[in-house]
């Protein structure tokens, strides 16, 4: 599976669930994955409405329904500092409204 693979069928959702922002890191972004690869994705949740934790686990079933593999997903906002330079170097970004 391809960046353009997965930015193509992962959008209907992340716009769906009103997503601004959604970036891949992690062994896709580095080019090291393997078919049983998971896709690490990092989205930046709309400030203007609460997203439960019901939702935010419903839009990770949905993503991984649409790209068949286990998604880790998480959020930009919730990156510990110490973490949060080197993902964000590597980060490539598959929606940036």
């Amino acid at each position: 599976m391809t960046l353009d693979e997965i930015k193509e069928k992962a959008l209907p959702v992340l716009r769906k669930h009103h997503i601004k922002k959604a970036g891949i890191f992690g062994s896709f972004a580095k080019g090291t994955f393997h078919k049983r690869s998971d896709v690490d994705m990092l989205v930046e949740l709309p400030v203007e409405r609460q997203v439960g934790l019901l939702e935010f686990v419903s839009i990770k079933l949905e993503l991984q329904k649409v790209l068949k593999r286990k998604v880790d997903l998480g959020e930009f906002r919730a990156i510990r500092p110490q973490l949060k330079e080197h993902i964000s170097n590597e980060t490539l970004f598959i929606l940036n409204d």
